[in-house]
């Protein structure tokens, strides 16, 4: 059985996930997103540059593989890359279409309603003055995100019209298309952290606290991790978002509002997991590999 990894850098997730492979007889194959070369169906569907090999020619066929789990941190190239891969007849985890709908906040609410799971409110518009309106309708504070990006960058919680007619000018001012596409989403007061459950294959099989005092409970920007329990109503939520994005390997961000109704945030398509591993005693990379070898037993067959 051939896996292959692509991936921009060996994080310790990457790590992991390598050791993961080889404890089930498996060498994984790095494939660096930086070193590839990706052909239209009928042509190599992938090949190598000498910097993603040790050959003399330069150049090395990298393919076929049984699976490719994607692991790149660039929204495009591992867009892209799944996309030309899968046209190829090669498996990825995740597939194309679930790392384009994870990918942008707005086709996941998107796919998130047409499934009935429940979301904080959304609205979009297009340029500042629709977006002022927006944000008075639904009442400050509330929380203007970019479509793409993770990691809560570039995310901003808006108290008042002052602040909100500032960071539109500044939005405006920065240019860029997707800064020119307004994602307003309501504000939900947390008790202190969100949670964030892992689903592989259909399965919730973790569940972590993120609690942080800032209002944003990225892990990746300071939130400590500790263990949540996957009770029923998390185990369902999770597996509803997880279904409505197209299944794989996910992560889904659930807030817990004050009414006591749970609602998802959003959905990861390449989740981070080094700080859930020892709070929830979940071998995560493991699970992530035994289902990535179950997708590559499938392409067998």
């Amino acid at each position: 059985m051939r896996v292959g990894i692509l991936c921009s850098r060996i994080r310790v997730e990457e790590k992991l996930l390598f050791q993961a492979f080889r404890e089930r007889g498996v060498e994984a194959e790095r494939i660096d997103d930086e070193a590839i070369l990706l052909g239209l169906p009928g042509t190599p569907p992938l090949r190598r540059t000498g910097a993603d090999d040790n050959s003399s020619t330069g150049t090395d066929p990298a393919g076929p593989y049984d699976v490719i789990l994607i692991r790149s941190l660039s929204h495009s190239r591992a867009l892209y890359a799944s996309q030309m891969l899968s046209a190829s007849g090669m498996r990825t985890v995740n597939s194309p279409e679930v790392i384009a709908v994870c990918g942008d906040k707005l086709q996941t609410s998107l796919a998130l309603a047409s499934r009935g799971v429940p979301t904080p409110t959304v609205r979009v518009a297009f340029s500042p003055e629709a977006a002022l309106v927006a944000m008075e309708e639904m009442g400050y504070p509330v929380v203007l995100k970019p479509l793409n990006g993770s990691w809560g960058r570039l995310q901003a919680k808006i108290n008042d019209r002052d602040a909100a007619e500032a960071i539109l000018e500044h939005k405006q001012t920065l240019g860029g298309y997707t800064h020119s596409i307004f994602y307003i989403q309501e504000y939900i007061p947390k008790p202190g952290r969100d949670i964030r459950s892992f689903v592989v294959g259909g399965e919730t099989i973790a569940a972590i606290y993120r609690t942080s005092s800032h209002w944003i409970t990225n892990t990746a920007r300071g939130a400590q991790a500790s263990c949540c329990p996957v009770t029923p109503e998390i185990d369902a939520i999770s597996r509803a978002a997880a279904e409505a994005v197209g299944g794989g390997v996910v992560a889904v961000d659930i807030l817990e509002a004050p009414d006591g109704r749970l609602l998802v945030s959003e959905v990861n398509h390449t989740p981070e997991f080094r700080n859930s591993i020892a709070p929830t005693g979940v071998d995560i990379p493991g699970r992530i590999a035994d289902y990535v070898l179950e997708v590559a037993m499938k392409s067998e067959r």
